[in-house]
C-alpha cells in the first residue's frame, strides 16, 4: 500500500473527510469529525497511525515488528504502522477499518444514526 491507495481506501468510507489540521505536514481522516487515520507527508517513510483497543494493541504490537505506539499519540490507543515491503495489504485494510469502527462506535447515537 502506498499513500494514495491509504487515502482511497480511507476516502471510499461513509461519513470520512480529510483535513490538516495540523498543518500541511500531516495528513487526518476523520468520521464524523473524529480522527481514525493519520499520516505524516514530509518523512521519507511511510507511517499511518490508526486507533485501536488497548489490548489489541498490546498484542499487535508483539506480533509485527513494524507497528509501534502512536508516534506522538497516546500509546494506549493508538499504533504506528510502519509501511515497508512485506506488510500485507489485508493486514492493513482491517488494521485502518478497525480504527474507523472504533471511532464510530464512540460516536453519539444520533450521529451514528446521521451517518
Amino acid at each position: 500500500m502506498n499513500i494514495e491507495e491509504f487515502r482511497e481506501y480511507c476516502m471510499a468510507k461513509k461519513g470520512v473527510t480529510e483535513e490538516l489540521p495540523f498543518g500541511p505536514e500531516t495528513l487526518v481522516f476523520k468520521v464524523m469529525g473524529k480522527i481514525f487515520a493519520l499520516t505524516s507527508l514530509d518523512t521519507e517513510e511511510f507511517r499511518i497511525s490508526l486507533k485501536n483497543s488497548p489490548d489489541k494493541n498490546i498484542e499487535l504490537r508483539a506480533e509485527y515488528d513494524f507497528i509501534v505506539g502512536g508516534y506522538h499519540l497516546n500509546k494506549t490507543h493508538w499504533n504506528t504502522v510502519y509501511i515497508k515491503s512485506g506488510v500485507k495489504e489485508k493486514l492493513l485494510h482491517e488494521l485502518i477499518d478497525d480504527s474507523y469502527e472504533i471511532v464510530v462506535r464512540s460516536l453519539p447515537k444520533k450521529t451514528q444514526s446521521e451517518l
